[in-house]
């Protein structure tokens, strides 16, 4: 069925007045549907967004409209369906849900089957942490898309996205069961790993700028089909990096430990559309693009500051008996301290992303993906920061291991 935001978003793209006749073509619809299509044209102009001409109905030009294109053309990248979003009641749900630290059914005034309902839209797609079903306690995940659909219904909101909570208890349960599930379900927990993969491949790449979409992605890597209107270097790109998690998923279960030969070689293997930089430390000066107070190491020290890096590495992977808290408190450090040494000319941050993965699994926890609903928290920990964040980004890593973890053993289960 097509809605009403289906229509906007096509009369937004046609930039040009569209005759009621025209839409029902454009979604392949009988001559029956003219009228409901007509219908639904009317309330876009009710609700401001387009107006009425000789011509046909064309976008009412206004922020109202710039902010809900933006969200449609968010979700669609992204592989989220903006019409379960994109509700009054859902966005009054969220306003509130967004001001507590946690939820439960008898946090917000929604009944408890239409609370279970907004849950299981924003688990579908990466925007909630299902911390425990019975009873049932979630963690929101605030990021643009969600701020911009508050926005885009008028509500103002004060959102609570800090958390000293440590969720030690039940990363440790999800870690037991996981382990269990993985001896029972071994063939099935191979495919549950490669579609964890290609997410986070598009999750990964596209917090680098690459405009591929998730289900370009999953089309490029998944069915072996390269849609038409790609560039071949963003396609390269893809494939490339799949081919570095590959090696680095095979290195971590065989618990090789990493090196800085190891880490070029995982930088070479990403950056082969770039044969120029790939694998090489670099020699001259850069900085994070969008961000110039990002401190980052002189091409100068870089051999002496991963030196000291990978020392410290080595006495981590030495200590055998080791607390969660201190796993998690090494992985932050590991990623900042390479991120800010940056040392190369590009790839650095995919690079941090995927020796962080490896570290985390080679101590047996599992972690494939960042969340949808993380990648903003995580970016404004990490690169995104004009200071240092290890406290910050410690309590977003605790949250994308536990939601990864959930996520596996849901899919074994």
């Amino acid at each position: 069925m097509v809605t009403k935001y289906d229509i906007f978003e096509l009369v937004y793209k046609n930039r040009a007045p569209m005759k009621p006749v025209e839409v029902v073509r454009e979604f392949n619809k009988s001559d029956e549907d003219y009228h409901a299509v007509h219908k639904q044209l009317r309330e876009l102009v009710a609700m401001g967004l387009l107006r009425k001409t000789k011509y046909g109905f064309e976008l009412e030009v206004s922020k109202k409209a710039e902010i809900l294109y933006g969200i449609i053309q968010h979700c669609l990248k992204n592989n989220v369906s903006y019409n379960y979003l994109l509700d009054k009641n859902f966005a009054e749900f969220l306003s509130k849900a967004l001001q507590k630290k946690e939820i439960t059914p008898n946090d917000v005034d929604v009944h408890p089957r239409t609370f279970k309902k907004y849950i299981e839209i924003l688990n579908r797609f990466g925007l909630v942490l299902v911390i425990s079903r019975k009873p049932l306690r979630v963690k929101i995940f605030y990021n643009i898309l969600l701020n911009n659909l508050l926005v885009y219904f008028r509500y103002k909101h004060k959102v609570i996205t800090d958390s000293s909570h440590f969720y030690d208890k039940e990363i440790e349960r999800e870690l037991n069961i996981f382990k269990r599930l993985k001896r029972k379900e071994v063939v099935l927990y191979r495919k549950v790993v490669k579609e964890f993969e290609i997410s986070f491949i598009y999750h990964s790449l596209s917090l680098e700028g690459n405009p591929i979409t998730l289900s370009e992605t999953f089309k490029i890597l998944q069915d072996k089909i390269i849609p038409g209107n790609l560039k071949s270097l963003d396609v390269d790109e893809v494939k490339n990096y799949q081919d570095a998690i590959l090696q680095m998923l095979q290195d971590s279960e065989q618990k090789k430990v990493l090196n800085i030969a190891s880490v070029l070689n995982y930088q070479g293997i990403a950056m082969k559309h770039v044969p120029k930089i790939a694998g090489k430390i670099r020699t001259e000066e850069v900085y994070i693009k969008g961000n110039p107070n990002f401190k980052i190491t002189k091409a100068e020290n870089i051999k002496k500051e991963l030196d000291v890096l990978f020392e410290e590495y080595d006495k981590f992977i030495k200590r055998e008996k080791l607390s969660l808290k201190e796993i998690l408190n090494f992985a932050v450090y590991f990623h900042n301290e390479f991120q800010h040494i940056h040392p190369f000319i590009d790839g650095n941050s995919r690079t941090t992303r995927l020796i962080t993965f490896h570290l985390l699994q080679s101590r047996d926890i599992p972690i494939f993906d960042i969340p949808f609903g993380l990648l903003d928290e995580y970016m404004g920990y990490t690169k995104g920061s004009k200071k240092r964040k290890d406290e910050k980004l410690f309590q977003t890593l605790q949250k994308v291991i536990l939601w990864n973890l959930k996520k596996i053993n849901e899919r074994l289960s």
